[in-house]
């Protein structure tokens, strides 16, 4: 009889990884309602009483509503990014190349952890 052998990460390192993940969506929602604040114009300042300069100041608003909006847009992909990550980990997939289905170092995961692919992979499929 040959034994089967299974390519996880065990519950307890799974558990790890899910804090790591529910923490840093917690961060990234904050920083998320941050940029949306400013990206709405809503908060106490005195923009609305003083028109002084104010036809150098709408230049510089559009072009910062333009980057809040492309930060809120990666923001959100990421959000995304790790929710997906916490539904690997609830099937217990977390942690495995998409492509090679070997595991993806620890020391990778915990840097970005909503990583698919391990190092070597990612590098492999630039080049394609």
């Amino acid at each position: 009889m040959s034994e089967v052998v299974v390519n996880r990460y065990s519950d307890e390192d799974l558990e790890e990884f899910r804090a790591l993940i529910e923490k840093k969506i917690e961060e990234a929602k904050k920083n998320l309602e941050v940029y949306q604040e400013a990206y709405s114009g809503v908060g106490n300042d005195t923009k609305d009483t003083a028109p002084t300069f104010k036809n150098l100041e709408e230049g510089n608003q559009v072009l910062s509503k333009e980057e809040n909006g492309r930060l809120m847009a990666r923001l959100v992909k990421y959000i995304s990014n790790l929710e997906a990550a916490l539904v690997r980990i609830e099937n217990k997939t977390y942690g495995v190349d998409r492509i090679t289905g070997k595991l993806i170092p620890k020391e990778r995961l915990r840097i970005v952890p909503h990583a698919t692919l391990d190092i070597d992979t990612k590098l492999q499929e630039k080049k394609k």
